[in-house]
């Protein structure tokens, strides 16, 4: 009988990078649509990425394959 195995969390996985050093950086809500009527300084500011926290990254890494 095969070994049952947790799954990756598909959506999870899509927002998350991983970086060599094991950090993960997500991007920030908000930059996808209707960026026109938002100020220039609120655009420039969601175009970076942003490295989640050691405790948030631990509680994440079971969800994308045991990174």
């Amino acid at each position: 009988m095969a070994k049952k195995t947790q799954k990756t969390h598909k959506g999870t996985k899509k927002i998350l990078n991983v970086r060599n050093s094991g950090s993960i950086t997500t991007g920030h809500p908000g930059q996808r649509h209707n960026t026109g009527s938002k100020n220039s300084a609120f655009n420039r500011r969601k175009r970076s990425k942003s490295e989640l926290s050691s405790s948030d990254a631990k509680r994440l890494k079971r969800l994308i394959d045991r990174i």
